[in-house]
């Protein structure tokens, strides 16, 4: 009985110029290879009581169905009642066809590479692509012979011929190759990536190509590595060359953040296309760095699009500009290639060719973009009216006078003036004081720590209780900017009951019974500022700070400040302080003690019930409250958290983030946390911040939290479908840090964006 020459893959008939390939020494199957059940060549044969021999899942399932339909459990063969349904296997058979397999296998392989030539007659060179194509698919070891066998090379060669990549690109060829580029093996994916540059030469197969999910992605990270071979850099980077083709393939390389295709049509295509790639560029959420590349290649021709009689393009040029601009050095670009004029009289003709209200409030964005980019617009004569748009002085560097105070060693006899009886004087000195602390925060927090009794002084000066003074309000200020972490400042602010103090003046000031003045404003965000220090201490040996954050009830008094509207500062720092408490919980919180069984448990286990304990805390696993362990849970944190991640300032949304992230962290139930912020509707303002994406430094947190969400398989199921999501994702996977990029890569396995080939290549990464 004999089979195809390929051993498996050909399930039809077999044409006549294929024919040969049988003749030339493969074994015939036998039939005692053959499964009744499966008609196919057993892998796992195991024989029945009464000697007959099945494929073992195929028996398995035989008497599986026969107890679901209440039959008699038979042999499927001779269809006798059977008393035993036990399995032996049947080793010697297994052996033989395995090496029946391995010899017909070998042969092939052989028959393979005589056809894997251009003078073989083309339906030979295609049965042995298709035969090479199967033992790829079937065995992992089969990869690492073929290429033994050096049979890549003439595969390449091979695929040169039109014809022949046509029909190697059948079926799963080209998302195998895809696959492949993820292997471990650096040759894997050089082979791979070789192939793929061959078959990328047709345009038809260019985008079968950019069709398969995470092939686009993977050549571009493969054409910027640093680790890749050249040989595989070069490559990767022609391949892309050639799918830029496809207008479809452009717009996924913009979305990997290779941007120089789109940014060429966008230069040199028709009219449509450059309508086309405007209006995705528009879409796009790009970092600072690419906005200024971005402004420079194509600004010039993105003023001129917004220029023209077509309003849908004129729409697409200006959404693109609203991106572009936003960034200060990207703004400059623009206003030098001439975008002023323009916007002008878009914001200011009316009539019959006046823009559409959406329009105008898009030019009046980017018109307020680059008026504060702090350009010298009295350069530009088309920008004299900007003038009156502009109040802000300059700022001016201090570089100069830090470095100048910190080599002359004046730095001590700056904080003596402290001390000074005249009020003029101490005050101007506190004012000088605050104004350097961001630049020399360590020097001067190193000189209040000394023995001369400055930090004293300046506690009793935020203290006195005489309203709110301009002194007041500059003395918390230049403590507010000291190092927070500095555990030497924050033991010695301990012990001179500086924190005791300052809970007071807040909870004055919150209850309306300090009297308010001009200076209210920064006096609160300073006092808050110092008092979240005792936040950043709770790890601290003695306690202290631990003992005073309990006492005091300090994580239900920075709850209370994140309402405190207007005042961003404050619900800033009031949610990084909720962050390093909501993090001490879980070392906190009191685990539950089972007793001890009794004497008949102890001998009967079955006897004994494990007890039911309520009111433990389901993200932290034991007994949780606000006071003791600063749990989230209590007094609507997470609900007054999760309002605050729509505000407009950065620091805000990122502080009540990473609080929000200690529901997510390792060392709680993450699954449960993420319950908690599904009840709390947090889900969606979180995916939101990813969005916005507005610094770095939130796009880190949004990552972290984004891709611990994920985890969850309903919410990666519905995250799945949203195209922005999977686009700011894979903008963190190109441009991140390392650590981010590694979070973001998971993050896009959770939803299907970059293919998990560990269960289909036990070695592909």
């Amino acid at each position: 009985m004999a089979g195809s020459w390929d051993g498996s893959y050909d399930q039809g008939g077999q044409s006549d110029d294929s024919y040969h390939f049988e003749r030339l020494h493969i074994e015939p199957i036998y039939d005692a290879f053959i499964c009744p059940l499966t008609k196919q060549v057993m892998r796992d044969p195991v024989t029945l009581e009464n000697g007959q021999t099945f494929e073992r899942e195929a028996i398995e399932k035989w008497f599986r169905d026969c107890r679901e339909n209440g039959r008699r459990l038979v042999c499927p063969v001779t269809l006798r009642e059977l008393r035993s349904t036990e399995l032996n296997p049947s080793i010697a058979l297994r052996n033989t066809i395995e090496e029946w397999n391995a010899r017909n296998e070998a042969a092939q392989l052989d028959m393979a590479r005589r056809s894997l030539t251009l003078v073989s007659p083309e339906n030979d060179t295609i049965q042995a692509l298709k035969f090479v194509q199967h033992l790829c698919l079937k065995n992992q070891s089969n990869k690492h012979m073929i290429r033994n066998a050096e049979l890549i090379p003439m595969i390449v060669d091979v695929l040169k011929s039109s014809s022949r990549q046509e029909i190697i690109a059948e079926g799963d060829t080209v998302r195998t190759l895809v696959k492949l580029l993820n292997h471990d093996q650096s040759k894997e994916r050089e082979e791979a990536v070789s192939l793929l540059y061959e078959l990328s030469k047709s345009e038809k197969l260019s985008e079968k190509i950019g069709s398969v999910t995470g092939a686009v992605l993977i050549l571009v990270g493969m054409a910027s590595s640093n680790s890749e071979n050249l040989s595989t850099v070069e490559k990767a980077e022609r391949t892309l060359e050639n799918l830029a083709q496809s207008e479809n393939n452009v717009r996924q390389m913009a979305q990997c953040g290779r941007l120089q295709p789109l940014l060429t049509l966008l230069l040199e295509g028709s009219p449509d296309t450059k309508l086309s790639m405007a209006a995705f560029l528009g879409e796009q959420v790009l970092n600072n760095d690419v906005k200024v590349f971005v402004a420079r290649t194509v600004g010039f021709s993105l003023i001129n699009l917004m220029k023209s009689n077509n309003m849908p393009s004129r729409e697409a040029a200006l959404k693109a500009l609203n991106q572009i601009s936003s960034d200060e050095a990207s703004a400059k670009v623009l206003i030098e290639a001439g975008i002023l004029q323009p916007l002008v009289k878009d914001l200011f003709t009316v009539g019959s060719k006046q823009l559409p209200m959406r329009l105008k409030e898009l030019s009046a964005t980017i018109l307020a973009n680059v008026v504060n980019s702090g350009q010298d617009f009295d350069s530009i004569p088309s920008a004299s009216f900007s003038k009156f748009l502009l109040g802000s002085p300059v700022p001016t560097t201090v570089s100069s006078v830090v470095s100048a105070i910190k080599s002359s060693g004046a730095t001590i006899s700056l904080v003596q003036f402290i001390e000074a009886p005249q009020r003029d004087l101490r005050l101007a000195s506190i004012k000088l004081l605050q104004n350097l602390s961001p630049l020399m925060g360590r020097e001067l927090a190193s000189c209040l720590r000394g023995p001369s009794g400055q930090l004293g002084s300046l506690i009793r000066v935020i203290s006195e209780n005489v309203g709110i003074t301009e002194e007041q309000a500059a003395a918390v200020g230049l403590l507010a900017d000291l190092p927070e972490r500095d555990a030497g400042l924050t033991r010695q602010m301990l012990d001179e009951g500086a924190f005791q103090l300052f809970i007071s003046r807040i909870i004055r000031i919150r209850q309306g019974e300090t009297r308010g003045s001009r200076f209210m404003t920064p006096y609160l965000e300073g006092l808050v500022k110092v008092l979240s220090r005792i936040t950043f201490a709770l790890s601290e040996e003695s306690g202290a700070a631990r003992a005073l954050c309990r006492e005091h009830n300090l994580a239900s008094l920075f709850i209370d400040l994140l309402q405190v509207n207007g005042l961003d500062n404050v619900q800033m720092v009031s949610a990084m302080a909720i962050e390093n408490l909501s993090q001490e919980s879980k070392n906190l919180t009191r685990l539950p003690e089972f007793p001890a069984p009794g004497f008949c448990a102890s001998i009967f286990p079955c006897l004994s019930k494990p007890p039911i304990i309520t009111g433990l805390c389901k993200v932290h696993r034991g007994t949780c409250s606000l006071k003791d362990t600063f749990c989230l849970l209590e007094g609507q944190a997470v609900d007054k958290l999760v309002a605050l991640l729509d505000h407009t300032n950065d620091k805000v949304v990122e502080a009540s983030l990473a609080a929000l992230s200690t529901l997510l962290d390792d060392g709680v139930v993450i699954e449960e946390g993420v319950q908690v912020l599904l009840e709390a509707e947090g889900v969606k303002p979180i995916l939101e911040v990813l969005l916005e994406k507005r610094t770095d430094s939130l796009r880190r947190r949004a990552v972290w939290a984004v891709e611990r969400l994920l985890r969850t398989e309903e919410i990666a199921y519905e995250v799945s479908g949203d195209p922005n999501i999977s686009t700011a994702l894979v903008d963190a996977f190109q441009h991140g840090d390392y650590r981010t990029r590694q979070i973001a890569e998971r993050a896009l396995k959770h939803v299907d964006k970059i293919p998990n080939f560990s269960g289909i290549f036990p070695n592909v990464g």
